[in-house]
C-alpha cells in the first residue's frame, strides 16, 4: 500500500471510530512500524491544513482523532442544539490542577492540598470526563488513585501533560517543589 493510499485508509479508520485511536492500533492494523504510523498521520494532518476545511487532526499523547476546528464550535452547537455547559467552578479548576500536576493522586492528597473536602468536585470532574480512576494505592484501605483523561487534554488544547504551563515560583524565586514532597499522605 502506498503512503497516499495509507493516508486515505487512516482517515477512513479515524472517521469510523469517532474516538481517539492509538499509534499501536494503527501499527497492528496496517502492519507497519510506529514511525511509519506517525509519518502517515503527519501527512494526513498536513492534508487537512492544506485543504483549509472545517476539520483537523489532533494528537492526544499517543493517539490521534479527527476533530472540528474550534472556530466552528458555535455552528456545531446550534446544529445539534447543544446547550452551553456551565463553566468549571474555581474549586473544580483547583482540583483539576492538583490532579494534572501530581497524578496519580488520592482524594485525601487533593484534600490536603486544598484544605477542604473535595468529594463532590472529584465526582463532577469524573462525570465530565476530565478525571478518571487510575487504580488503588497499596496502603491500608487501598484508596483510589485519580488522573486526568484524554478528554482533559482535548478540552484544554494539550497534546500531552508536558505542555502544562510551569508551576509558579515561591517567594524566594525558586520553582515550587512537587506538592507530594511537601505533604504526607494520611491514608
Amino acid at each position: 500500500m502506498t503512503t497516499k493510499e495509507m493516508i486515505k485508509a487512516f482517515e477512513a479508520v479515524l472517521f469510523a471510530s469517532g474516538e481517539p485511536l492509538s499509534i499501536d492500533r494503527f501499527t497492528q492494523v496496517f502492519e507497519i512500524t510506529p514511525e511509519k504510523t506517525v509519518e502517515v498521520m503527519e501527512a494526513l494532518a498536513k492534508k487537512y491544513e492544506e485543504n483549509d476545511g472545517g476539520l483537523k487532526l489532533v494528537r492526544l499523547e499517543n493517539t490521534y482523532q479527527i476533530a472540528t476546528k474550534t472556530e466552528y464550535a458555535d455552528y456545531i452547537k446550534k446544529a445539534f442544539d447543544i446547550r452551553r455547559r456551565t463553566p468549571l467552578s474555581s474549586a473544580a479548576l483547583e482540583v483539576l490542577a492538583v490532579v494534572a500536576y501530581n497524578q496519580p493522586v488520592t482524594k485525601s492528597f487533593i484534600e490536603q492540598v486544598r484544605g477542604v473536602d473535595c468529594s463532590s468536585v472529584v465526582t463532577t470532574l469524573i462525570e465530565k470526563g476530565l478525571v478518571e480512576e487510575r487504580g488503588r494505592l497499596e496502603l491500608p484501605g487501598k484508596p483510589l488513585l485519580y488522573g486526568t483523561t484524554k478528554n482533559f487534554l482535548r478540552c484544554f488544547g494539550l497534546s500531552d501533560l508536558g505542555e502544562l504551563p510551569p508551576l509558579p515560583k515561591d517567594r524566594n524565586g525558586e520553582d515550587v517543589a512537587d506538592l507530594g514532597e511537601q505533604l504526607t499522605l494520611d491514608e
